[in-house]
């Protein structure tokens, strides 16, 4: 399934992207699926209730022509509100490299508050007190259910599904903090979405390319396989000592071909458009305002 949240005259909706365009949930008759996909992935049997009425729908070829409309129609919205954002640090070899760093021995895993996520569409807003802003386009895992000391073997069980997130850096905060989170949890400095596309549809998380293009010049190429360590080894390393919980989401890392390590060096500014790309996953696409 391709969820995400329509923004109705009601408020947040969660909706489907189908061939036929995008349903809101809630319009279809005897629907008991949550309102919200933040509901759906937080309360007991909420995806279930969704794949169901998913399954009844494209099943049903007169409430498809009823219902669903263009998605250039559909104001789309943040697909939830993540309980935490966890992110990983140089976890592409080839990222190290351009960053001259020594290839970590372990994930390094750092926080993105929560309040920096904005939806596809939205601006990613230049902070008064940098001039070096990065993107960085990431592969993210949503969590499904409870997890702790997970193996890895057994580390996508938990998994709901994935989306698309762009980790937006203040490179010259990163530089002078002496640590990350002030760098990268500017306000607006987290785009996500704009699709979440759920676990069954995406057989293998390391087999999918993955790009970031600013103003239509591609910068990043890359592919998830190309992982230090993959979404098995992460979700199994970081449960060893936090529990993840439905909602909180792994935003994997980054591949080579971020700004600051090109020469010259590439900074967002006003008027920019940043877009991350991962095949099946989606496109995120966010302005760039002063």
């Amino acid at each position: 399934m391709i969820l995400l949240t329509a923004m109705t005259s009601a408020g947040p909706r969660l909706a489907v992207k189908t061939t036929a365009g995008i349903v809101v949930l809630e319009k279809l008759q005897n629907s008991k699926v949550p309102l919200t996909l933040g509901e759906a992935l937080t309360s007991p049997g909420g995806l279930d209730a969704v794949r169901a009425a998913v399954g009844s729908l494209l099943k049903d070829a007169d409430a498809l022509k009823k219902h669903a409309v263009p998605e250039s129609q559909i104001k789309i919205g943040v697909p939830f509100a993540p309980r935490n954002v966890l992110c990983i640090g140089l976890n592409y070899k080839d990222h190290a490299e351009e960053s001259n760093t020594p290839l970590p021995e372990r994930p390094v895993v750092f926080a993105k508050l929560t309040s920096a996520i904005i939806a596809h569409g939205e601006a990613i807003v230049l902070p008064p007190d940098t001039k070096e802003v990065d993107y960085e386009a990431e592969f993210a895992v949503v969590i499904g259910r409870r997890c702790r000391g997970v193996s890895p073997k057994d580390a996508l069980d938990y998994v709901a599904g994935y989306t698309c997130l762009n980790d937006v850096s203040a490179r010259d905060f990163q530089r002078g903090d002496g640590q990350w989170v002030r760098a990268k949890s500017q306000d607006t400095f987290g785009p996500m979405g704009p699709y979440v596309v759920t676990s069954e549809d995406v057989p293998d998380p390391q087999k999918l390319p993955i790009r970031c293009l600013v103003n239509g010049q591609k910068l990043q190429d890359s592919n998830t396989d190309k992982m230090i360590f993959g979404v098995r080894e992460l979700i199994a390393f970081i449960s060893r000592g936090i529990t993840l919980e439905p909602g909180d989401v792994i935003s994997t890392g980054t591949p080579h071909g971020v700004g600051f390590a090109r020469k010259p060096p590439v900074f967002l500014k006003a008027g920019d458009e940043v877009v991350v790309e991962i095949d099946g996953i989606g496109r995120l696409s966010n302005p760039v305002k002063g």
